[in-house]
C-alpha cells in the first residue's frame, strides 16, 4: 500500500511540474509577442507623426492662414559689404640677429681671470677673459735672448765686411775675402731677422691668451669659471662659454606648415603679439622666407624684423598672425548660420511676400573662414536680410516675425 502511494505521488508531481513548465513557456511566448506588437505600433506612430508634420508644413506653405500657422520668432541682420581678412595663427619667438659666443683665437687654455659678468654692456674689442700664458711668455723671453746675441754678431760681421771692402779698394787682400765677409754678414742678418720674426710670433701666441669681444652688446651668459679649460670647441657647446647678445637688431621667427607654402612669402603682413610684454602688438612684414621644408616638422621658417625695445628679449614667446588673404568687398555671415542638406550649403533669409514675412532658403557658395566670420562667394548680396537667430528647423516659406506674438 505504501509503495503504491509513493508511486502515485511521484507521478502526480511529475504531471504538476510539466504543467507549470508549459504554462511558463506560454506566458513567456505571450510576453515576446506583446513586445513585438508594441515595437510595431511605435514604429507606425513615428511614421504617422512624420507624415502629419510634413502635411502641416505643406498646408502652411500653400495656405498659412487656413493652417493656422503661428509665425516663428527670429532675429534678422541686413547683409552689407565688409572687409574680410584671413590670418594664419601660429606661435613663434623673438630672436636676435646678432648673437656671438666669445671664443679664444688659438687652441685655448686654462682660464686665469674673467673680466665681465652677466647683464654687463660691453664694446667690441673689450677684454673678456684671460687664459694662462706662462708657457707663451717663456717662449717670448727665449726668442728675445737670441736677438741680443745675434745683434752683436751682425755688428761684428758688418764691421769685418766694411774693412775688407776698404782694404780691397787699397788693393790689399783678395776679392774672395770681400765676398766671404759679405756673405757672412748677410747670413747673420738673416738669422737676426728670423729671430725677430720668432719674437713677434711668440708675442702673438702670448697675445692669444687675451680673449676679446667680437661685437658690442650685453653679456647674456657666463658659463665658464677660473681654472676651467676654455677652447673654441667648448665655447661652441650649448650652455657653456660666454654669450653676447646685441638687441639692436631683433626679429620674430616662426615655423609655418608646408600647406601654406604658396600663400606665405616675402612681403606678407605679420601681426606679432607679445603676451609677456603686456600683449603689445607689432605689425611688420616677412623679410625672409625659408626655401627648405623640415622633414620632421613639415614646416618652413619665416622671419620679420621688429623694433628694439627694452622689454623684448631673445627667445620670448610671440603670437604671430600671418595675413594670407584679404578682400575689401566681401560679404560675410556668422559661421553658425550656415546649414547643410543633401543639395549643399544654404542659409535662411527673410523675404516679404503678400504683406507677410516668410523664411526663404538661399543656397550659397562659401570661401575662407576666420574666427566666427565666413566669407560668402555667391548666393547673397548687399541688402539681403539674414536670419541669424531662430533659423533652426525653419522651412522654406514658413511665416516669421521679429516680435513676440
Amino acid at each position: 500500500m505504501r509503495q503504491l502511494f509513493s508511486v502515485t505521488t511521484i507521478a502526480a508531481l511529475v504531471v504538476l511540474l510539466a504543467a507549470c513548465s508549459s504554462a511558463a513557456k506560454d506566458e513567456k511566448g505571450g510576453l515576446t509577442d506583446k513586445k513585438t506588437e508594441l515595437e510595431g505600433l511605435k514604429k507606425q506612430q513615428s511614421e504617422i507623426s512624420k507624415k502629419i508634420t510634413e502635411l502641416e508644413k505643406s498646408i502652411a506653405v500653400l495656405d498659412p492662414e487656413a493652417a493656422g500657422a503661428k509665425p516663428k520668432l527670429v532675429t534678422l541682420t541686413t547683409i552689407g559689404i565688409d572687409t574680410f581678412t584671413h590670418f594664419i595663427d601660429l606661435q613663434g619667438k623673438i630672436d636676435a640677429e646678432n648673437i656671438a659666443y666669445v671664443a679664444p683665437r688659438g687652441q685655448g687654455g686654462t682660464v686665469k681671470a674673467i673680466f665681465v659678468k652677466e647683464g654687463q654692456h660691453i664694446q667690441k674689442g673689450q677684454l673678456v677673459l684671460k687664459l694662462d700664458d706662462a708657457v707663451a711668455r717663456q717662449g717670448v723671453a727665449a726668442a728675445q735672448q737670441q736677438i741680443a746675441g745675434l745683434e752683436s754678431q751682425v755688428k761684428l760681421a758688418q764691421s769685418v765686411y766694411e774693412r775688407q771692402q776698404n782694404l780691397w779698394k787699397q788693393n790689399i787682400g783678395t776679392e774672395v775675402q770681400v765676398l766671404q765677409a759679405k756673405t757672412n754678414a748677410e747670413a747673420i742678418q738673416s738669422q737676426l731677422n728670423a729671430a725677430r720674426a720668432n719674437v713677434r710670433l711668440a708675442q702673438e701666441q702670448a697675445g692669444l691668451s687675451n680673449v676679446y669681444a667680437e661685437m658690442s652688446g650685453v653679456v647674456d651668459q657666463v658659463n665658464v669659471k677660473v681654472g676651467e679649460f676654455f677652447s673654441p670647441q667648448s665655447a661652441a657647446l650649448t650652455g657653456t662659454g660666454i654669450r653676447v647678445v646685441n638687441n639692436a637688431n631683433l626679429k620674430v621667427l616662426v615655423l609655418v606648415p608646408e600647406n601654406y607654402l604658396g600663400k606665405v612669402k616675402e612681403g606678407s603682413v605679420l601681426e606679432v603679439t607679445l603676451p609677456e610684454a603686456g600683449n603689445k602688438t607689432i605689425t611688420t612684414k616677412v623679410s625672409v622666407a625659408g626655401r627648405f621644408i623640415d622633414p620632421n616638422t613639415r614646416s618652413f621658417y619665416v622671419e620679420g624684423r621688429i623694433p628694439t625695445e627694452k622689454e623684448f628679449r631673445p627667445n620670448q614667446i610671440a603670437m604671430v598672425r600671418i595675413k594670407d588673404y584679404s578682400s575689401n568687398n566681401a560679404i560675410t555671415i556668422p559661421v553658425n548660420t550656415l546649414q547643410n542638406d543633401e543639395k549643399g550649403k544654404y542659409v535662411m533669409v527673410a523675404a516679404k511676400e503678400t504683406g507677410k514675412q516668410v523664411a526663404r532658403k538661399r543656397v550659397v557658395t562659401v570661401g575662407e573662414l576666420y574666427g566666427d566670420k565666413l566669407e560668402v562667394k555667391s548666393g547673397l548680396q548687399k541688402g539681403d536680410v539674414l536670419i541669424t537667430d531662430g533659423f533652426q528647423n525653419l522651412y522654406d516659406g514658413q511665416l516669421i516675425t521679429t516680435t513676440i506674438q
